[in-house]
């Protein structure tokens, strides 16, 4: 089987969703923050990070069009159902997160009081402003 690195896989156009009843595009973009801020999303603590956000929003139905972890913060911009709030996808994220982190490193993570502050940010995105955001977050990479 052959390796194509050069065509990487295509994201999910941001296209209007049709079911029975609605008509939708829901995008959000959505930043968190470890408590304290401390720099501790690094190496496999991100790496594992990285996996178990994807795993929840493919479980709930949500598309990762972008995701940027960055030691002290991260950037996720998805695509949700009407019927999810901003307010649900970080309450899920984080709580999936904190759990299988704080378990897995405790070394490191079990001396914070929590993993993750109460706070983060929400903003809406549509077809205009998409693209913006994606190379935000590419660009959040490059830090």
């Amino acid at each position: 089987m052959k390796n194509d690195t050069a065509n990487p896989p295509k994201k999910p156009a941001l296209d209007y969703l049709r079911d029975e009843h609605r008509v939708h595009l829901i995008v959000y973009h959505l930043i968190w923050i470890p408590k304290r801020r401390k720099p501790v999303l690094t190496g496999p603590i991100a790496t594992d990070c990285r996996k178990l956000i994807e795993q929840k929003c493919a479980e709930k139905g949500w598309s990762v069009l972008e995701l940027a972890i960055q030691p002290d913060h991260l950037h996720l911009f998805v695509r949700v159902w009407p019927t999810d709030s901003a307010s649900d996808v970080v309450k899920e994220c984080k709580g999936l997160t904190a759990y299988e982190l704080r378990k897995k490193y405790p070394a490191v993570l079990k001396k914070l009081p929590s993993l993750w502050t109460r706070s983060y940010f929400a903003s809406t995105a549509g077809n205009v402003s998409a693209a913006t955001i994606e190379h935000y977050i590419a660009s959040q990479r490059g830090m």
